[in-house]
């Protein structure tokens, strides 16, 4: 772990969440215009230059945007690889435009109609990844065996508390109306479950952009896609699906706290900086000498 230069020590873990790739078979382009696979293998391509390298590569769901076998073979092809060079785990999350037997089957071996709850453990942090997906619509939400399923798992405390991975994020949306109509149903529910558990923080995609709040005293943190995102202030348009500020998140977990980083996929020119030689020459300094 590399020398820190301020108050804080470092993170116990850091976790990459990724949302909404939304991959799609033999090239076709979103819409006719996004490439989704070109979107993907630039948020990896960014993640390889992370450093401390992420412990887990979290994906929240549209992994794949008709739920084509041959999307998710084409996704594990890309991900996986790219996960073991930076010893990361990964962990899958449904979406909605995800299908629960073709997901189960091309990213877990067999195929199954139930939904896709799992628990993943990371050096003591558990990540649950929760299936909000309802079959044959776009809205989520959560079964009653599911959220007594969820209880049972965090009747007993991880190590380093929990992380809660699902699509549809229990969040208002005052800058993006539309999506109202295909929100998380029943949030109440939820949050009698998780009230009071070692749950740390909700990670969420499904809007296509980044944002964040709070629900039943939990942190929520909302990724962006690496596809296309939703304009949050479109000009006369009740929806606008732009091809642009596409985005991962970068998430740090402290013993006390979880810190957030947003990270464009966009290139853009640098205007100021230092090359990264520089870092072991201030690491010699002493605390004055670098305030200085």
């Amino acid at each position: 772990m590399h020398l820190q230069f301020g108050q804080y020590p470092a993170p116990s873990h850091v976790i990459a969440h990724l949302s909404d790739p939304h991959l799609l078979a033999n090239g076709v382009r979103q819409y006719g215009v996004i490439d989704t696979e070109a979107g993907l293998a630039r948020a990896l391509d960014r993640l390889a230059h992370v450093s401390p390298a992420p412990q887990a590569l979290v994906f929240t769901g549209d992994l794949a945007d008709k739920a084509e076998p041959a999307a998710y073979h084409r996704l594990r092809e890309l991900v996986e690889p790219a996960a073991e060079a930076m010893g990361a785990h990964v962990v899958w999350t449904m979406g909605n435009h995800d299908e629960r037997a073709e997901y189960a089957a091309g990213l877990f071996g067999a195929a199954s109609d139930e939904p896709q709850d799992r628990v993943h453990e990371v050096a003591g942090l558990r990540i649950v990844a929760l299936d909000t997906s309802v079959p044959g619509y776009h809205h989520g939400d959560l079964e009653p065996r599911q959220l007594e399923w969820l209880r049972d798992v965090l009747a007993t405390p991880a190590e380093h508390g929990t992380v809660l991975a699902m699509h549809h994020p229990p969040i208002p949306l005052p800058m993006l109306r539309a999506a109202e109509i295909i929100e998380l149903q029943d949030q109440h529910l939820l949050a009698d479950v998780i009230r009071g558990t070692d749950v740390r923080q909700i990670l969420g995609g499904h809007f296509h952009f980044s944002t964040y709040s709070e629900f039943a005293g939990v942190p929520v943190s909302v990724a962006s896609a690496s596809c296309y995102t939703s304009d949050p202030a479109p000009v006369k348009r009740f929806v606008s699906g732009v091809d642009g500020h596409t985005a991962f998140t970068m998430m740090h977990v402290y013993d006390d706290r979880v810190v957030h980083t947003i990270v464009p996929l966009a290139e853009a020119p640098e205007v100021s900086g230092f090359p990264s030689d520089v870092i072991a020459q201030v690491e010699a300094l002493s605390p004055e000498e670098r305030r200085e």
